[in-house]
């Protein structure tokens, strides 16, 4: 039994048997399969109910924030990189119904399936309990991973942050030197920011921008003395 069975009996949450193999059914499976159904109107569903939940969820959980930091705070927790880590605690590749192409690239390791498979699943769920279930279901997944955010700052905006001080201090703009490692579907990006000539942070992540805004973040701290 997966880590995602096991969470839904946790909440006593039973998802239809049809809308839970449809789910996990990649567009690559319906089409190598005489055009079946995918799992892409789920996702679509998926989405909404997940974009409501958390947006109810910050809002109500932190009334200081202004709606531009509530917007990067959801941002971060719902975004590919996030829902794909996400789908991978609850072991979703182990449902993955894949075209035998997609598969063979390795497709139940890759960010993108991942994070729609995990939208479809939401939606299966909605579908299935109802409104009250499909909340249950989202906050119990999703909320450790909000408060994890907000209490790190990882949805704050460094880059602009850091911007700001350089330019009040007279500095030219930071500049940042990224690379990337590894396979395609296991990229690992490490991004250093230079400021007035000196390396001041440096940042490892999945994404490009997210290497980049822990970079902003070290350099702001070091400036800041925070």
């Amino acid at each position: 039994m997966s880590r995602l069975q096991d969470r839904l009996n946790e909440l006593g949450v039973e998802v239809d048997a049809q809308l839970f193999e449809l789910s996990f059914t990649h567009r690559s499976f319906a089409y190598e399969n005489g055009a079946i159904a995918s799992n892409e109107r789920l996702e679509f569903l998926g989405d909404a109910v997940l974009q409501i939940v958390v947006t109810e969820h910050i809002y109500l959980t932190y009334p200081d924030l202004s709606e531009g930091q509530l917007a990067k705070l959801r941002a971060s927790v719902v975004s590919a990189v996030a829902l794909a880590e996400v789908a991978r605690t609850l072991d979703l590749s182990d449902h993955l119904r894949l075209g035998k192409g997609e598969a063979a690239t390795k497709g139940t390791q890759k960010a993108s399936i991942l994070a729609d498979t995990m939208e479809a699943v939401i939606g299966a769920v909605h579908l299935s309990a109802g409104t009250e279930g499909s909340a249950r279901f989202v906050h119990s997944v999703f909320d450790p991973l909000i408060a994890k955010s907000e209490a790190s700052g990882d949805y704050a905006d460094h880059k602009t942050v850091l911007q700001e001080l350089c330019a009040a201090s007279g500095w030219d703009v930071p500049h940042y030197e990224v690379a990337g490692t590894g396979p395609d579907h296991q990229r690992v990006f490490t991004a250093v920011v230079i400021v007035d000539g000196s390396p001041l942070g440096e940042g490892i992540a999945p994404s490009k921008k997210r290497a980049e805004q822990i970079a902003a973040r070290q350099a702001v701290e070091v400036l800041t003395g925070a």
